[in-house]
């Protein structure tokens, strides 16, 4: 975990540049499942509520490695932002777009997708950041054009800090993967 007071406004590419190489070393060791781009993933007892409706399916799925960052307010770590890069296999080969705040996905084709509503979430690790299923409103044409909704599942790591930070305004940066998959209406 990184921890740096700062001012500024978080950008995707330096910092998740400067953990990738740690986080490729660990995801790999933790054998990361494969994904399959045209199938949901298999979500079963309490995750299975994260099921997309009837008449959606899935038009990408994502491999994420980056970092949540958290802010000190002298009492808690409060969430601030993902940051990473979604790339098209478990090997992090083929970048195709960045995770920034909002929560917003830009794809290099220049399509964009904001998460608008949690509509459920499960936390199967106790360890990890929860899986989500958001509602979505997309912009622009690209791959993420016309996206309905976005499950995040197969988390690791990205939990705010168990320790206070030192001073208000302490920024930690924890690393995190995931897998994102986006689907359009069919209808």
């Amino acid at each position: 975990m990184n921890r740096t007071n700062l001012s500024r406004s978080v950008h995707p590419r330096p910092l998740v540049a400067a953990v990738a190489a740690l986080l490729v070393a660990l995801v790999t060791g933790a054998g990361a499942k494969p994904g399959n781009d045209n199938r949901a993933p298999e979500l079963v007892g309490d995750c299975a509520r994260l099921r997309v409706e009837a008449g959606n399916k899935v038009i990408a799925h994502a491999y994420a490695i980056g970092v949540q960052v958290y802010r000190w307010n002298g009492t808690g770590w409060v969430f601030v932002a993902p940051v990473a890069l979604l790339y098209q296999d478990e090997g992090y080969h083929g970048e195709f777009a960045t995770h920034y705040v909002g929560p917003t996905w830009e794809s290099n084709s220049g399509s964009k997708v904001v998460g608008t509503a949690v509509l459920q979430r499960c936390t199967p690790d106790p360890a990890s950041i929860p899986w989500l299923l958001l509602k979505a409103s997309a912009e622009g044409p690209g791959i993420f054009q016309g996206v309905t909704f976005i499950q995040r599942v197969n988390t690791v790591g990205g939990k705010a800090p168990a320790d206070p930070g030192e001073v208000v305004g302490d920024v930690a940066e924890v690393p995190y993967t995931a897998e994102y998959f986006f689907y359009r209406s069919q209808d």
